[in-house]
C-alpha cells in the first residue's frame, strides 16, 4: 500500500525547519528568601583581612624626618623642600640656604606645515612648552659649610589646536620635582651630616 504525502505538506515542513530559532530563555530561579538575606549579609559583612587592609590604608605612612634641625636663611618657608620644612627650628645651630631658579622653553611646528597637515585638526601636537627648575641647598654651621646639594629637573607638555598647558601648572610641576630630588639627596646624606655635627 502506497502512502502519498501532499506536496503542500512537504513544503510546509521544510519551511518550518528553516525558520529562525528562538533563543533559549532561562527563567529566573526563585530562591528561599532566607537564603537571599543570608547571602546579602555575607556580602556586606567584611572579612577580617578586608578590615585589616582598610584600617592599614586609613593610616598615613609616617613622614621621614632628618636627624638634625636648622634655621632657614633668606628663603620663603612655603617654597622649600618638605624635608627642610619639617626640620626647621629657631634655635638650631645649623642654617639652611635654599635657592630655586626657573627657565622656560618652547617648541613650535612651522605654521605653514601645521595648517596644511590634516592631523592638525584632529588634535595632533603642534609643539610643547617646557620649564626647567634648578635648585641649590647649602647646610652650614657658622662659617663652615657642612653640605651642599644641587638638582635640576625639566618638565614639558605638548599643546594642540584646542588646548594648551598653563605655565603656572608647568612651573609647579617643575618645582615639586626638583624639591623631591633635593629631599632624596638629603636623606641619602643624612648620616654623614649628623656624624659631622657630632665629631665637630
Amino acid at each position: 500500500m502506497r502512502c502519498e504525502v501532499p506536496v503542500a505538506s512537504v513544503i510546509a515542513i521544510l519551511l518550518a525547519g528553516c525558520a529562525p530559532q528562538q533563543p533559549y530563555l532561562v527563567s529566573p530561579q526563585i530562591s528561599n528568601p532566607s537564603s537571599q538575606t543570608e547571602a546579602a549579609s555575607a556580602q556586606e559583612k567584611p572579612t577580617p583581612a578586608a578590615t585589616l587592609s582598610s584600617s592599614s590604608n586609613d593610616r598615613a605612612a609616617p613622614t621621614r624626618v632628618l636627624p638634625y634641625k636648622g634655621r632657614l636663611v633668606d628663603t620663603d618657608p612655603s617654597e622649600i623642600p618638605p624635608a627642610i620644612a619639617a626640620a626647621l627650628a629657631k634655635d638650631a645651630p645649623l642654617t639652611f640656604t635654599y635657592r630655586e631658579e626657573l627657565t622656560h622653553d618652547e617648541y613650535h611646528l612651522p605654521m605653514l606645515f601645521s595648517a596644511l597637515d590634516p592631523v592638525t585638526y584632529f588634535g595632533s601636537p603642534l609643539g610643547d612648552y617646557g620649564v626647567t627648575a634648578s635648585a641649590t641647598l647649602t647646610i652650614s654651621e657658622g662659617d663652615r659649610v657642612i653640605a651642599d646639594y644641587t638638582a635640576k629637573t625639566h618638565v614639558q607638555k605638548s599643546y594642540n589646536l584646542y588646548s594648551e598647558p598653563k605655565h603656572s601648572e608647568l612651573e609647579r610641576a617643575a618645582r615639586d620635582a626638583v624639591r623631591a630630588r633635593i629631599d632624596e639627596k638629603l636623606f641619602v646624606d643624612a648620616d654623614r651630616v649628623s656624624h659631622a655635627l657630632v665629631t665637630e
